[in-house]
Parts: structure tokens; C-alpha cells; sequence
């Protein structure tokens, strides 16, 4: 693919613009009135590369949760991952972590990104011999449905193409971004969608575009990205993730090629990202920071009420799977907004009898 044709696959529209527009505005309520402390950010980056890396991995099809998560972190040491899962999580927190901690000096290349490659699969015994490579064969885009079945996307870009075709987009990528001549945004949205076009691995493709969007945000000037995660605004809204990419990639590589479903969907995910750091930054209730499927466990919880599991789900009538409600559960419980009463299947949860400050949020 041409770099011309990838510029014209780019349509301006006034939703795309005004969405921009919005978004930028939250970048510069961040930059003006941020006022956390190095160690509270700290502490929420710790925060967000647990939930970052548990929703990844679950888009892809883990079943981790939250909790989960971290507790595998907290003993990676002396604990090695010890199935697939586990090594995706490992893999790709400790991705993010370098991501976040040494931005400025990562740039946007091929030696780069398959290095990101081999980090994302460090764990995996049986992806040693593609880890750091691209793939070797043929690969189909799949996306798997809430009961397990699979459904092919598209056929992505052969083996032999990958090389030129990744080159042609990685410099096209840091051309707009050295010339400033494309919205920044516009540029990063571009990139990525060509990445998962190509799907230029075996395995992870997914998971490291996830990854790189995090780091050409962050190189973009976009510095609230490791204290809010985009990749659990990706999961929460799944669906609308795959048929994005399904309504835009099957013209890949043809005249009526036009990405922007997949860039309204991805404008839309960061501006709820941007939101929430606006939110962290003029110290709203912690209660502004949560997803929809959070917002509905915790309308739940009234007077002194308390809930377990089975009785949320009761509540919810089945439409939020168990898992999400957990996983909902554990970031209420680290916001403070929730506290835990017993162990086991016998755990319920309730309302704190003091509101929790977003100082003691952060804090833990």
C-alpha cells in the first residue's frame, strides 16, 4: 500500500473534528490543572497497568480477573506464569510498564516493535520460535463470540508482503508525526488499524496494537494515558471494537477503502479516556470515573445493603456475566467505594459508612 493511498483512506467529518476537538480540550485541562503528587500517580499507574493488562488479555480471550491479575504480579518473582493466560498477562504488563516508564526514548520503528513482540511473549514456551519474528505463514483475523464460537473477520496481509508493507506504514506513521501536517490522533488511528490490517504476527497482534497505541499517545503528548486504561474502555465496549474493524477492513487495500467507523470508535474510547482524566485532575467523585457495567453493580448497593455475587446477579436479571460483575466488584473495592465483608463464597460487599476521598483513592 502506497503512502498516498493510506492518507486518503482518512476521511474529515465534522463528528471526527468535533471529537478531536473535544479530546484535545481534556489534554489541556490535564497539562493545566493537574495537581496529583508523583507518588499518588505512581501509585495509579501501578494501578492501571493490573487493569490494562487484565482487559487486554481477556479481549483476546483470557479469563482472568482483576483480582487475579494482581496477585499474579505481586509474586511474579517466585511464582512463574504458569499457563497461557497467565503468560499473556505477564507478558503484556511488563510491555506496558516499560511503555509507560520510557516513552520518550521508544520510538516508532521495526526493530522496536519486534522487540515489544518478544517482551509481549517472554513466557510462552510455545511461542519461542515466531517470538520477535513476523509470522511466517499465513494467519486469519477471527473474532470469538460470548458462547466461543468463532467468526472469520478477513484474510490479512501474506507473509512476504509484511516486511515492505509494515516499513511503508511505520514511516508514513513518523512522517506526519515529524511534519505535524495530520491531527496527531488521525495519524495514530490510521496506524494501527494498517497494523491489524497486516496482522503481521503469528500471535499478539491484538495485544501489542493496544500496546503501541498507548505509546504513540504518550509520545503524542498525551502524558494522562498510564493513569487511566484504554484498554478497559476497549473491553467494555468489545463489540462495538470488532465491528469497527469488520465494517472497514474487508476494503483494505481497495479504492473505497475508508477507516472511519474504526476511527470514530477509537476517538470515541479516548475521549472517554480523557474524560476520566479530567475528572482526576479537578478531584470529582470517584463515582465519574466508572465504566457502565461498573455504574450498574453499584447502583445496586443502597441504604446499608449488602450483596454478594449471586444476588447482583440476580438483580442485573443475567444480562452482565458473572465475571464482569467480579471484575466490577474488585475496581469498586479499589476506589473505596465498596468494602468487603468475609471470605469465599461466602464474600459479600457494602457501602463504607465515610465517603472515600479521591486522596485515599489514590493512596492505597
Amino acid at each position: 500500500m502506497s503512502n498516498n493511498s493510506l492518507d486518503k483512506r482518512v476521511k474529515l467529518t465534522p463528528e471526527i473534528l468535533r471529537k478531536i476537538s473535544q479530546i484535545d480540550e481534556r489534554k489541556g485541562m490535564w497539562h493545566g490543572g493537574q495537581r496529583l503528587n508523583p507518588q499518588l500517580l505512581g501509585r495509579l499507574k501501578r494501578s492501571v497497568i493490573i487493569t490494562s493488562s487484565g482487559s487486554s488479555t481477556r479481549i483476546e480471550g483470557s479469563e482472568m480477573s482483576d483480582e487475579e491479575v494482581a496477585r499474579l504480579l505481586r509474586g511474579l518473582k517466585s511464582n512463574p506464569p504458569k499457563n497461557r493466560d497467565e503468560q499473556e498477562v505477564a507478558g503484556y504488563a511488563d510491555l506496558l510498564g516499560r511503555i509507560f516508564d520510557n516513552h520518550e526514548t521508544l520510538k516508532l520503528s521495526e526493530n522496536n516493535m519486534l522487540q515489544f513482540h518478544s517482551i509481549l511473549l517472554q513466557y510462552s514456551q510455545k511461542d519461542t520460535a515466531h517470538r520477535g519474528r513476523y509470522k511466517p505463514v499465513n494467519n486469519t483475523v477471527v473474532m470469538r463470540r460470548a458462547d466461543g464460537q468463532e467468526v472469520v473477520l478477513f484474510q490479512p496481509t501474506k507473509p512476504f508482503l509484511v516486511k515492505p508493507e509494515m516499513e511503508t506504514a511505520i514511516d508514513w506513521a513518523n512522517q506526519h508525526l515529524t511534519d505535524e501536517d495530520m491531527h496527531p490522533l488521525l495519524v495514530i488511528a490510521n496506524f494501527i488499524f494498517e497494523f491489524l490490517a497486516i496482522h503481521p504476527f503469528l500471535d499478539g497482534n491484538g495485544r501489542l496494537s493496544r500496546a503501541l497505541t498507548n505509546l504513540l499517545l504518550l509520545r503524542s503528548g498525551y502524558s494522562y494515558v498510564p493513569y487511566v486504561s484504554l484498554d478497559e474502555l476497549v473491553e467494555d465496549n468489545k463489540t462495538d471494537y470488532y465491528l469497527s474493524l469488520r465494517a472497514t477492513q474487508k476494503l483494505h487495500q481497495t479504492p473505497q477503502a475508508d477507516i472511519t467507523a474504526w476511527v470514530n470508535f477509537l476517538l470515541d474510547m479516548l475521549l472517554k479516556q480523557a474524560e476520566a482524566a479530567k475528572q482526576l485532575t479537578t478531584k470529582e467523585q470517584p463515582e465519574k470515573l466508572l465504566s457502565v457495567r461498573q455504574e450498574q453493580v453499584y447502583a445496586l448497593f443502597v441504604n446499608d445493603e449488602t450483596l454478594g455475587v449471586a444476588e447482583i446477579d440476580s438483580r442485573l436479571k443475567g444480562e452482565v456475566p458473572q465475571v464482569t460483575i467480579k471484575q466490577a466488584l474488585a475496581r469498586l473495592v479499589e476506589l473505596q467505594l465498596l468494602e468487603v465483608i468475609g471470605q469465599g463464597r461466602g464474600t459479600r460487599y457494602k457501602k463504607p459508612q465515610e465517603p472515600s476521598t479521591q486522596t485515599a483513592i489514590l493512596s492505597r
